[in-house]
């Protein structure tokens, strides 16, 4: 008859595949190979993992329950096991573009370190919540290309690329400040620069936000004479992102110039048609088109008021709604 198996061999046992004659527990009768798939051992197993993971007041853990914090689902718009659940998001794939002028601050230097940590940290509160998020940087506040073709003999389409080559220095300087405070962050380029960032591959960006990525797309569309406005529709329209969230110096678009009209009303809400036949500077009109023609919503608000990234990415009402209502995601012409 064979010697019971001790409890305190399954160190033994955890680290090897069979039971061996090597230990001073093997049977004197024919030898018999012990795994986890033993009734018996199983069985003492499961009892000592629940007994390890469960806490002290008897809970499961979170990883257990598929509960947060405070009972709360860990899939945002999913129910809890507590049957509470939090509100549903408006977006789950949203492009944010920041002008590159937004990145400058207050214009004392190119890039202000204080506004690119705000945008991280903003971007970082609803990532946690599910949503993926893919950013397009312009390169205003280091070169704009349509502002010095003609000068000293350069022609508009190596300005261009100059600009182009300004968004990637804010895209690897955006990069870095997320990555510091914890947010993995990939940069892709619309041509090949494959030491400091990836080439823009549409099914690995999407591979990438679907794995919680946050993806910056550089480089415009990697084409002259189209800005990076355009750039940020044909990214949206191609990752299937769901609305473009313009991030400028302004609160929205206005009915007549702030600066000049105090009295100029904020437009909550407008149509492409109305930006086109307005000739509102919005964004340009080959990117209202491409928007209008894709069904994407365009929503316009002020980057440095505090908290309108997350409002704007959650989908709240801020700023100024082209092509659609804030009570509906159905884009509107």
């Amino acid at each position: 008859m064979a010697i019971p198996l001790p409890l305190t061999s399954y160190s033994q046992i955890s680290a090897s595949s069979s039971y061996t004659s090597r230990t001073s527990f093997v049977p004197l009768t024919p030898r018999r190979r012990y795994s986890f798939s033993d009734q018996n051992f199983s069985r003492r197993v499961l009892i000592s993992c629940s007994s390890s993971l469960s806490s002290n007041n008897g809970s499961t853990p979170e990883s257990m329950n598929g509960s947060g914090l405070n009972g709360q689902s860990s899939f945002p718009g999913m129910p809890s096991f507590d049957g509470t659940s939090k509100p549903p998001l408006k977006w789950r794939r949203v492009l944010l573009k920041v002008s590159g002028e937004a990145l400058a601050g207050d214009e004392e230097q190119n890039i202000d370190p204080k506004v690119t940590m705000s945008i991280a940290r903003e971007v970082a509160a609803v990532t946690r919540l599910g949503i993926e998020v893919a950013i397009v940087v312009g390169g205003g506040n280091i070169f704009r290309g349509s502002t010095w073709a003609g000068c000293s003999g350069l022609d508009r389409s190596s300005a261009d690329y100059i600009g182009m080559l300004a968004t990637v220095m804010n895209a690897i300087f955006l990069q870095a400040t997320m990555e510091s405070i914890g947010i993995p962050t990939r940069v892709q380029t619309a041509f090949r620069m494959s030491e400091v960032a990836e080439p823009y591959i549409r099914r690995r960006a999407i591979r990438h936000l679907e794995k919680g990525r946050v993806v910056i797309f550089a480089a415009g569309t990697g084409n002259p004479f189209f800005t990076t406005d355009t750039a940020a529709a044909l990214r949206c329209a191609e990752i299937n992102a769901e609305v473009v969230l313009k991030a400028t110096n302004v609160d929205g678009v206005f009915d007549d110039d702030p600066k000049q009209n105090p009295n100029a009303r904020l437009l909550e809400s407008l149509t492409y048609q109305e930006v086109l036949s307005k000739d509102l500077s919005v964004m340009d009109m080959t990117a209202i088109t491409l928007c209008q023609e894709n069904n994407i919503p365009v929503v316009v608000f002020n980057l440095s008021e505090p908290g309108n990234i997350t409002k704007a990415i959650k989908g709240e009402r801020v700023g100024t709604l082209i092509g659609g209502t804030w009570n509906s995601i159905v884009a509107t012409t």
